[in-house]
């Protein structure tokens, strides 16, 4: 296998404006998939305020480890490029804070429980009549209305609930978590999707609109091919480990070194896996002629491949496929991933000012995204922020006062790489 890359790349000039500059982005989310929302906004050069309660954002403390006293690495890699203001919105002055922030925002992310915000005196029909061009995008479990309306979720309860869990894992073992929390980022990025399409119709109408992303919605978007295979034929799937359930050969194999993964997706790379392997005749034969026949009888072609690739090394035998176009990968551990020389290559791991995180995905060639300064203490800009949305100086003064907000601009900014303690 190939050495990994160890140098880290610098993220694209912060100087360069981003496709979204000028946007102005409230973020009232925690967690995951509000955050990664609008961190992606940022990257693409939003300007974003994250608003945090007292109590702070609940991943400050999902950890270890921890970059900073108050700060996950959990945290951080959601919330970077934003300012950062503490508003205690149980006060009344704290809510008429968040209206003045609403006033000067271009859109807004959250994902309280249903009825939260109209408890505050911020319903729907509120927003849209005080701030009509407002982009309002809403995240939650299941939605606010219908039999589980307004009920909370988390990803992997929606794992669970929408059929995601029973087809991952072993074929006799149990339905297991997918180990990212897919449906939250996938809910994220579905979110920022939305809000994307929202901007584009309010440069014809004018107005804004809501934009109502759920967990539920995510996790049946993602059952692809499963749920396409059940609606033609009303069969339940069933888990199929690392392989495929309708093209063969399509899953992990054990090499002298380790797993490694081929994919043959048509009968043109299914020949050059036989003839890399010794065994150009297994292409013809009637088993194995096309993907049918071999889906038909992956049991045996399974043992044929696993006697053939087992006595491979992973580094020749990917160099070798791959040079015949047969997609194949060692299968790597993290490490080994956000240090091989073509994630480096494609800027997708970042350090500056102290910071590493994971690179922008989204490449735009004239207005690249970066990843802007790492996350801010929580209420760390509470002063910036309430002077540009138009607070005097006696009014900040007052509200600092009162507990309704709080300021921490001396405090440490959140660095990478160097863990200082743990809650």
């Amino acid at each position: 296998m190939t050495t990994p890359v160890t140098t880290p790349v610098t993220a694209p000039d912060a100087r360069t404006p981003g496709a979204l500059a000028g946007l102005k982005v409230l973020d009232l989310s925690r967690v995951l998939a509000g955050p990664l929302c609008t961190q992606m906004l940022a990257d693409h050069g939003a300007t974003v305020v994250k608003v945090e309660s007292p109590a702070g954002d609940d991943t400050r403390r999902w950890g270890p480890p921890f970059l900073t006293e108050d700060t996950s690495a959990y945290y951080a890699n959601v919330n970077r490029g934003k300012k950062n203001i503490v508003v205690d919105l149980a006060t009344d002055q704290g809510r008429t804070i968040l209206g003045t922030l609403l006033a000067d925002a271009d859109v807004v992310v959250e994902n309280f429980k249903a009825g939260t915000l109209a408890a505050w005196g911020y319903s729907d029909n509120v927003i849209r009549e005080r701030w009509p061009a407002l982009i309002h995008c809403r995240i939650t479990g299941f939605g606010t209305d219908g039999p589980l309306g307004a009920l909370p979720g988390y990803d992997a309860v929606l794992q669970a609930y929408g059929g995601l869990m029973s087809i991952n894992g072993e074929r006799e073992g149990p339905p297991l978590r997918i180990g990212v929390p897919v449906v939250d980022q996938v809910t994220g990025i579905l979110a920022f999707s939305g809000i994307l399409l929202a901007l584009h119709e309010r440069q014809r109408s004018g107005r804004g609109q809501l934009v109502d992303s759920t967990l539920l919605d995510t996790v049946i978007s993602l059952l692809h091919p499963h749920s396409a295979s059940w609606l033609a034929d009303g069969r339940v799937p069933s888990r199929t480990g690392s392989a495929h359930p309708t093209i063969a050969p399509y899953e992990n194999f054990a090499t002298l070194d380790g797993l490694f993964f081929i994919s043959a997706g048509n009968d043109r790379q299914f020949a050059a896996l036989a003839d890399v392997l010794g065994e150009p005749t297994l292409a013809v034969d009637p088993r194995f002629a096309t993907n049918p026949d071999r889906v038909r009888n992956v049991a045996e072609l399974r043992a044929i491949l696993t006697d053939r690739i087992a006595r491979r090394r992973r580094a020749e035998l990917s160099e070798r496929l791959l040079a015949r176009g047969v997609p194949a990968s060692p299968v790597h551990d993290i490490a080994e991933a956000m240090t091989a020389p073509q994630v480096r290559h494609r800027e997708l791991v970042v350090e500056q000012d102290g910071y590493r995180g994971v690179g922008v995905p989204i490449k735009l060639s004239r207005t690249p995204g970066h990843a802007a300064a790492p996350p801010s203490p929580a209420g760390g800009d509470t002063r910036e922020v309430l002077a540009a949305a138009g607070c005097t100086a006696e009014q900040i003064a007052e509200a600092l006062e009162s507990g309704a907000v709080a300021a921490r601009e001396d405090g440490p900014t959140c660095r990478g790489g160097t863990p200082s303690g743990s809650a």
